[in-house]
C-alpha cells in the first residue's frame, strides 16, 4: 500500500504502463485487495434525469406494459434503500456532469468542467483504476461516447472534459475490461488530433474490438478484454434507434449492452466495478424532445432490470441507480376535465417515430421548402397535426428569428417541445441543468450505509468500504 500522493509521484496515473492490460503491476503493490463483503458494484446513472422523467416513463411502462418499471418496482417492493443525494459542484449548486461524476469516481467535489482534477491542478485518484490495482475487473457503458463526462469521472484525470482525445488515451492506459458505448471519433487516426490508431491499439493490446451489434453477440466467452464502439458520436436516442431498421440493427440497447458486460465481467473471480449511463436522458432534456427523454429514460429502465435481474439471487453485489443532476425539469401538466385527459396525452409519445434531433437534422440536410411542407413532415414523424401559426414560429426559431419572453425557449429545440407539449402536456422548465437534489436507490451489500440524504461525495467512501478496497 502507498499512499495517495506517492501513487501519483510513481506515474500510476500518468504514466500508463502501470495500467495496460499487458503491464499493470501487482496490486498489493498500489492498493490494499478488497476484504469487504461487496464483491461487485454495478453503479448506474440516469444522466439529466428530473423526477418527472422518472415520473413520465414509469407511468408509460405501466399502460404499455401492465407493470411498473424496475426502478419504481424497488420503492414499491421496499427492496432499496431510498435518498435525496445533494449534487452541488466545488463552485456551483448546478452541477455539470463532469463534476458529478468525479464527485462519484474520486470522493471529491471538484469545478464544473474538470474531471477529477482540483482547483490548483491535484489530480485525485478514480474509483476504476483503484479497483483493478486492487484486483477487481472494471467496465464502463454508456449510451454517449465513451469518453463523455460521466464514464470519464470514473477512468480519467484532465482539466477539462472537452479533452476527449485525451480521456480516450487514458482508457487505453488504464485498461477497463469491458468498454462499450460511442465515440469512434476519439479513436480513429483519421479523427483523432494526435494520428494515432488507437481503436487498433487496443486490439494489439489483447481487447475484442467490436463496431456492431452482430459482432457483439459473437464475442467469445474467452476472458479477453472487450471494447465495443458503436457510433462516431453519441448512440441514437432510443426512439430513432427503435424505428430505423439500421440502427436497429446495428446498434445494441442500453440493456444489451449492460447484459453483454454482467456476462463477462461476472466470470472475473474477484469481482467487479461496472459503471453504465443512460446519457442521452440528459441530451433530451437539454432538447426539449419529450419522446427522446421518456424513451431513453425507459431504455435506461430496462438495463436497471438487468441488473436487478443480476443481482437477484447473490448476497454479494451492490446496485446503486442514480442520477447526477436534474435537467430542464420536464414533468406531465394537468389537462381535460379534472385532469382526466394527461394520461391520454402521455400515450401519445407511443406515436412518435423521431427524436426532435433528427427531424432538426433532417430538415438542416432538406430545408422544407415552405410552412405547409414543414408541418406535413412534422406530422409524418411525430403524428401530430401543427397548427399553421405554431408552424411558422418553428421556422422562425429554426432561422434565429423568433422571439421568447425567456430567451431558453425560443430556440429550435425550446419552440418545437412547446409544439409536442400541446400535444402530449410535456413540457419544460428551460433547456439546461437544475439544481434538483436527485433520487438515488440502491441495495445489496453497503446500501445499507445510505441514509435519507447524503451528499454526492459520500458514494466514493461507501463503495471503497463496502467492497473493503483502501488507497493510502
Amino acid at each position: 500500500m502507498i499512499s495517495r500522493k506517492d501513487f501519483l509521484k510513481q506515474g500510476a496515473l500518468l504514466g500508463g504502463a502501470a495500467f495496460t492490460s499487458l503491464g499493470m503491476r501487482r496490486a498489493a503493490d498500489v492498493a490494499k485487495p478488497a476484504s469487504g463483503k461487496t464483491k461487485n458494484v454495478i453503479f448506474l446513472v440516469s444522466d439529466g434525469m428530473s423526477t418527472g422523467t422518472l415520473t413520465m416513463a414509469d407511468l408509460l411502462i405501466r399502460q404499455n406494459h401492465g407493470r411498473a418499471s424496475h426502478w419504481m418496482d424497488l420503492y414499491h417492493t421496499g427492496r432499496s434503500k431510498r435518498s435525496l443525494m445533494d449534487m452541488a459542484s466545488l463552485n456551483s449548486v448546478v452541477t455539470d456532469s463532469a463534476a458529478a461524476a468525479s464527485s462519484w469516481g474520486s470522493g471529491k467535489r471538484i469545478v464544473n468542467g474538470a474531471v477529477n482534477v482540483g482547483p490548483e491542478g491535484q489530480e485525485h485518484v478514480p474509483l476504476l483504476p483503484i479497483m483493478k490495482l486492487a484486483g477487481k475487473a472494471t467496465g464502463l457503458v454508456t449510451t454517449t461516447r465513451i469518453t463523455h463526462a460521466t464514464p470519464a469521472g470514473f477512468i480519467a484525470n484532465v482539466r477539462n472534459r472537452a479533452m476527449e482525445d485525451e480521456i480516450a488515451a487514458q482508457m487505453h492506459e488504464r485498461g477497463a475490461d469491458v468498454i462499450l458505448g460511442g465515440g469512434m471519433r476519439h479513436f480513429r487516426a483519421d479523427t483523432r488530433r494526435d494520428g494515432q490508431d488507437l481503436f487498433g491499439k487496443f486490439a494489439t493490446s489483447g481487447y475484442h474490438t467490436v463496431r456492431t451489434k452482430a459482432e457483439l453477440a459473437a464475442v467469445p466467452a474467452d476472458g479477453k478484454p472487450l471494447i465495443g464502439l458503436f457510433t462516431d458520436s453519441h448512440l441514437p436516442y432510443e426512439v430513432d434507434r427503435r424505428h430505423i431498421a439500421e440502427l436497429s440493427r446495428d446498434v445494441p440497447s442500453l440493456a444489451e449492452l449492460t447484459d453483454s458486460a454482467l456476462k463477462r465481467l461476472a466470470a472475473k473471480p474477484n469481482g467487479f466495478l461496472l459503471q453504465v449511463e443512460g446519457g442521452r436522458v440528459d441530451h433530451a432534456a437539454h432538447g426539449n424532445c419529450a419522446a427522446g427523454l421518456v424513451f431513453d429514460q425507459m431504455a435506461f429502465d430496462e438495463a436497471v432490470g438487468v441488473a436487478v435481474a443480476f443481482a437477484a439471487d447473490r448476497d454479494d453485489t451492490l446496485v446503486i441507480v442514480t442520477s447526477d443532476h436534474g435537467n430542464a425539469n420536464p414533468g406531465l401538466n394537468g389537462e381535460g376535465s379534472n385532469y382526466g385527459g394527461s394520461l391520454g396525452n402521455l400515450m401519445k409519445l407511443n406515436q412518435v417515430t423521431r427524436s426532435n434531433e433528427w427531424i432538426r437534422d433532417e430538415w438542416g440536410r432538406h430545408r422544407p421548402a415552405s410552412v405547409a411542407e414543414l408541418r406535413e413532415q412534422f406530422a409524418a414523424w411525430t403524428g401530430f397535426d401543427v397548427k399553421a401559426e405554431h408552424a411558422e414560429d418553428l421556422a422562425e426559431a429554426l432561422q434565429g428569428t423568433n422571439r421568447a419572453i425567456y430567451s431558453k425557449m425560443g430556440t429550435g429545440s425550446g419552440v418545437m417541445g412547446q409544439i409536442i407539449a400541446s400535444f402530449t402536456g410535456i413540457n419544460f422548465i428551460g433547456d439546461a441543468h437544475t439544481a434538483d437534489y436527485v433520487e438515488l436507490a440502491a441495495f445489496g451489500p453497503g446500501s445499507e450505509g445510505i441514509g435519507g440524504f447524503v451528499k454526492n461525495t459520500d458514494l466514493f467512501t461507501l463503495i471503497l468500504e463496502a467492497t473493503g478496497v483502501e488507497v493510502f
